[in-house]
């Protein structure tokens, strides 16, 4: 028959070339926008081999356009996590391999140690536990070394153990002696967690409690604050009790006439200003003198 019209050589010819370009502008230029750009354009480039290969029968080079595709998505990634854009890896990843079990055993590698290297290792959860059950993945040779990554990295930082021995004790692809040293490394991990919750709880409890004495030792400053400004202003009222009514209501008048009814401004009020300011002297000294003092009790 005639050969095909359109032929996966030349793309990935070109796919190969963008490859070496972004990686140029990875590691010797570091533009790392530029070489995002260039793993872009290169797994664009692929997209028909991609579909080529999805047909029917064998695909003129397909492991060749795989190989270049794992490799620009791995310098992709690299670039990004450079430019700490390291939350869009995921899924810049899944827009070129669609759904999680089609990721290349090295991409998952990488995208697992970059999340876990940031401390936001649940964002491979899901992804990692479908790419493991997958029937296909388990026929590769990477399978148990991802399985361990995927424990060590994700499941047990997570503290999700019971996820993790399912895991192990459903693989057909682990050995005996594999399930067990799995099952031993999940068994010390579960112990450590619950040595290191039951630390964290008693340190909350130990700060609640200072926390708490020291509200109890606040709260009695002020019960005793309030205490004296009790009896202060008890020992006021009784002393103004005992001051005489007429001497105070003098006292307020004299007052009032001098801030309210006098016009400060006008000069014929000032010598009765200080006629006035006198007697109010007087007659404050009269009021606050010894006579009129409350006596002191024991």
């Amino acid at each position: 028959g005639e050969p095909p019209a359109w032929s996966p050589a030349p793309a990935q010819a070109q796919a190969a070339a963008l490859l070496e370009e972004a990686a140029d502008l990875l590691v010797l230029h570091r533009d790392f926008a530029a070489a995002v750009e260039k793993c872009e354009a290169g797994c664009d480039s692929l997209a028909g081999c991609d579909s080529l290969a999805a047909g029917p029968g064998p695909a003129p080079g397909p492991e060749s356009s795989a190989e270049v595709k794992c490799s620009l998505c791995v310098v992709g990634i690299q670039a990004l996590a450079e430019m700490n854009r390291w939350r869009e890896v995921l899924s810049w990843v899944l827009q070129y391999y669609h759904v999680p079990e089609h990721l290349p055993p090295k991409v998952l590698e990488l995208c697992i140690l970059l999340y876990s290297k940031v401390e936001e290792p649940q964002v491979m959860l899901e992804v990692g536990s479908s790419w493991l059950r997958d029937q296909t993945n388990k026929n590769l040779s990477e399978y148990s070394s991802l399985l361990e990554l995927y424990l060590l990295q994700v499941l047990l930082p997570l503290g999700r153990f019971e996820g993790a021995e399912e895991l192990v004790c459903g693989c057909d692809v682990l050995d005996s002696e594999q399930q067990l040293a799995f099952l031993g490394t999940i068994g010390k991990s579960r112990c450590q967690w619950s040595q290191q919750e039951e630390m964290r709880s008693a340190a909350e409890e130990q700060h609640n409690t200072a926390t708490e004495s020291v509200l109890g030792a606040l709260s009695q400053k002020l019960l005793t604050m309030l205490a004296l400004l009790r009896r202060a202003l008890r020992s006021m009222s009784s002393h103004f009790y005992l001051l005489p009514y007429k001497k105070m209501l003098l006292a307020t008048f004299l007052l009032y006439l001098v801030v309210v009814r006098l016009d400060p401004a006008s000069p014929t009020s000032l010598p009765f200003i200080y006629k006035l300011v006198q007697l109010f002297r007087q007659a404050w000294a009269a009021v606050l003198s010894p006579i009129h003092r409350p006596p002191i009790r024991d």
